[in-house]
């Protein structure tokens, strides 16, 4: 009974991870500065193009596990391709893609979020950084398996829609607050400057 429940998931998986090799496929032939340079490499190596990407994919996830600098590559990589991605969607006149990109940073905030607090923790977690990338592809992958939509509905939606008052409250009490110090600071500020110029007077009269 479990083997079928199993094995139409693992059927979709298969057929979504096909789909997005015939995508790559796809683009590693279209005419770019980027194909241009696969296509000299296919020629002198005699190795395909899809297998070449394959084996930069395959180092760039090594280096993460024990390369230099893996901390600023993650950063780099769960952050310039989404903020590419969320350029074009501005742009478009389609609002799925908003809405995909607009929670994948309300997700890559949470995750920052934790992060800081839990720094010294995850500092002990073998090969951080490549899990790390890999849990942000994760969240960024198009289709049915995107991980932001499903974090999104799962734990985040939830959280907020039930403390949302509380939170809308605590914050209109600090814009007030914060207005009525900024208040206070001009009119001090305002009020300092003001009284030279009034000393000055009443020495010349």
């Amino acid at each position: 009974r479990h083997i079928r429940l199993i094995l139409p998931t693992f059927n979709m998986a298969a057929a979504e991870m096909k789909s997005y090799r015939e995508k790559l496929e796809k683009y590693l032939y279209e005419k770019n500065a980027f194909t241009d340079l696969l296509a000299k490499a296919e020629e002198k190596t005699g190795v395909k193009r899809v297998y070449i990407v394959y084996g930069l994919i395959g180092l760039f996830l090594l280096y993460l596990a024990i390369g230099y600098g893996a901390s600023f590559l993650c950063a780099f990589t769960g952050f310039v391709y989404p903020a590419y991605c969320s350029v074009k969607a501005i742009e478009s006149v389609r609002k799925e893609d908003d809405t995909q990109w607009l929670t994948y940073w309300v997700v890559y905030s949470v995750f920052g979020l934790a992060e800081f607090w839990f720094d010294i923790l995850l500092f002990w977690i073998p090969f951080y950084y490549l899990l790390k990338c890999l849990f942000l592809m994760y969240c960024m992958a198009p289709g049915a398996y995107n991980g932001s939509e499903l974090i999104y509905q799962r734990l985040i939606r939830p959280f907020v829609l039930r403390h949302q008052e509380t939170v809308d409250r605590l914050l209109d009490d600090a814009g007030k607050r914060a207005k009525e110090a900024l208040d206070t600071v001009l009119g001090t500020t305002l009020a300092n400057a003001a009284s030279p110029q009034t000393d000055g007077l009443k020495k010349e009269s």
